[in-house]
């Protein structure tokens, strides 16, 4: 696994947190990750990223990525035991739910105070 380490832009950890090694900034258990989708990062977050956090994380339960562009929020979700589903949320009356943390999040929670461009 070395050199396979990505940084998530939030984190929650269900439990005690685990690290791979004493400097404490690679996380093992990770329950929620998301990532804030940008031109320069989006394919990398939903291909590579996104595979190797499958294949080597198996505290996962949610996998968020979020639109920078507009109010579109894909979230891979897995029951517990389950294989893993996407949900994809468009529109600001929106809620993004995680029974995994046991939280739901308004998409305009998430988007306020952003105001997106004019599509001409």
């Amino acid at each position: 696994r070395e050199g396979l380490y990505a940084y998530p832009d939030l984190v929650v950890v269900c439990g005690p947190s685990q690290y791979h090694d004493q400097v404490r900034d690679v996380l093992l258990n990770p329950t929620v990750l998301v990532e804030v989708l940008s031109p320069s990062t989006a394919t990398f977050d939903r291909g590579v990223k996104w595979q190797r956090y499958r294949r080597w994380l198996p505290t996962l339960m949610d996998y968020v990525l979020v639109a920078q562009d507009r109010s579109r929020v894909e979230h891979y979700q897995r029951p517990a035991a389950g294989q893993w589903e996407l949900v994809t949320l468009e529109g600001l009356d929106a809620n993004l739910h995680l029974p995994s943390i046991a939280c739901t999040v308004p998409l305009s929670d998430i988007y306020e105070r952003i105001v997106f461009p004019s599509i001409a």
